[in-house]
């Protein structure tokens, strides 16, 4: 659904995108990681025809973004960092007029209304929601055109655990259906846990991508944390011939109470790939 082919966007002699390559398939949750001014956002742009790609190609839907954009827009569909919602129209107008500018039935409206369990809430303004509710009518807005591909920029940031729960499994039923996904964030858990797939970004260039299990397993650590009868916590590499024979002498010892393995983490990653922490 999304192909992107050597993107690059510059702003004077600040390399915002610096010469990217990626695709994302159908139903596929494909996230951009990255620190704030890696890229991300200006991705997004360029594959929503809010800024001029300065080189290289990207299609949406087999459109090119530049030159067929009229084609990608009823493809795609986006939710924007911040909640850019008409705080003194209701719930249910919001979707109203959204509906109207894409054509959509009105019958549109009352079905994500009540996908969303905002059918209740809908008459009161939306100054009155919660961040999370607010965050519900956005995707809610975000597929008024029954898209076939969404791009989520930082979806849950400034939501309560709850709120963020319940976003994530949002998500994943968009994909089930078929929606491809395009994250952009830096909470490195969401992503691991939503992804199929990510690409970290850098400086504007993509400098790791493939599933977040053989990432971890290709930059991580592997390392266990043993819990002896004395109650004294122990972390042991799982490649050291050293920590190897230390375990081995706390069996025949009889010394551990508990040990269990420490996957390394897509913020480890990170770390190992940018040289810092997000």
């Amino acid at each position: 659904m999304i192909d992107v082919n050597n993107l690059v966007k510059h702003y004077g002699d600040v390399k915002a995108v610096d010469g990217i390559t990626f695709s994302v398939a159908p139903g596929e949750v494909f996230g951009l990681l990255g620190h704030n001014g890696a890229g991300k956002t200006t991705t997004l742009r360029m594959l929503t025809g809010r800024a001029l790609p300065t080189s290289g190609a990207a299609s949406i839907g087999g459109f090119d973004v530049v030159t067929h954009l009229s084609d990608v827009k009823p493809l795609i569909n986006l939710v924007f960092e911040d909640q850019n919602l008409y705080e003194r129209l209701s719930g249910y107008d919001n979707l109203k007029f959204f509906a109207e500018l894409y054509g959509a039935p009105a019958a549109r409206v009352d079905e994500l209304l009540a996908r969303f369990s905002l059918t209740e809430a809908s008459s009161r303004k939306l100054k009155t929601y919660s961040s999370g509710m607010k965050q519900r009518l956005l995707i809610a807005r975000s597929l008024i055109n029954a898209p076939k591909v969404l791009m989520l920029d930082e979806p849950t940031r400034g939501l309560d655990p709850a709120s963020s729960r319940e976003m994530r499994t949002i998500i994943r039923e968009l994909a089930s259906t078929g929606v491809s996904v395009l994250l952009c964030t830096h909470y490195m858990e969401e992503a691991d846990e939503l992804c199929d797939r990510v690409a970290f970004m850098a400086n504007g260039r993509i400098v790791a991508l493939d599933t977040p299990r053989e990432l971890k397993l290709r930059y991580g650590e592997p390392t266990a944390r043993v819990l002896l009868q004395d109650r004294s916590e122990h972390d042991v590499s799982l490649t050291s011939a050293e920590d190897a024979a230390r375990v081995a002498q706390w069996i025949e010892n009889g010394d551990i109470l508990t040990m269990h393995s420490n996957e390394g983490t897509l913020e480890d990653v990170f770390i190992a790939l940018a040289g810092r922490p997000l």
